[in-house]
């Protein structure tokens, strides 16, 4: 069982970076015979992205995978930072560190799969799945209860509204 994190550590996070696939979605990318694929968000993560969003929390998504869907649902939540084909999510998520001039303790980051591993390691919260591969899961500050895909993001995007004294409920 992972220990219980302190609120003022989710009260200091100023960047929400997470993985897509696996974590945004179930992990079932379909790939139709036309060639075009097709992913599904929950409506619930994008929600608390929004809140995010609107409480001045910075978002990213970094896959390892470029995808026109992904492109699509980040437009439509407005995700300011989309970095897409890079397996290297450790560096990716200093990178974008460095420019937004965060410190690690600043950051959650959330992955699924070994290539989120370093990420998850390195940010002052790493957050991941309960279906995660094992060694990300291990590395993990802190698992979500819900499953990727349905509400897992919005999971730990109550937990950084609350430590800040917001609750997400939407407001107009």
């Amino acid at each position: 069982m992972k220990a219980l994190i302190p609120s003022a550590r989710w009260a200091a996070i100023r960047l929400f970076a997470m993985d897509v696939d696996g974590i945004l979605t179930d992990g079932i990318v379909e790939i139709h015979s036309d060639g075009t694929e097709s992913k599904r968000f929950s409506i619930l993560d994008g929600m608390g992205l929004v809140q995010l969003r609107k409480h001045g929390i910075e978002t990213a998504w970094i896959s390892g995978r470029a995808s026109d869907a992904t492109i699509v649902r980040a437009s439509e939540l407005r995700i300011p930072h989309l970095v897409q084909g890079r397996i290297d999510k450790i560096t990716a998520l200093k990178e974008l560190a460095a420019t937004l001039n965060f410190r690690a303790d600043q950051i959650v980051y959330m992955g699924d799969d070994n290539i989120d591993t370093a990420a998850i390691e390195w940010a002052g919260i790493g957050v991941s799945v309960p279906d995660a591969m094992p060694e990300p899961f291990a590395a993990a500050d802190y698992i979500t209860h819900r499953p990727a895909g349905r509400g897992a993001v919005r999971e730990v995007c109550e937990h950084i509204l609350a430590a800040r004294g917001h609750n997400s409920t939407p407001t107009a």
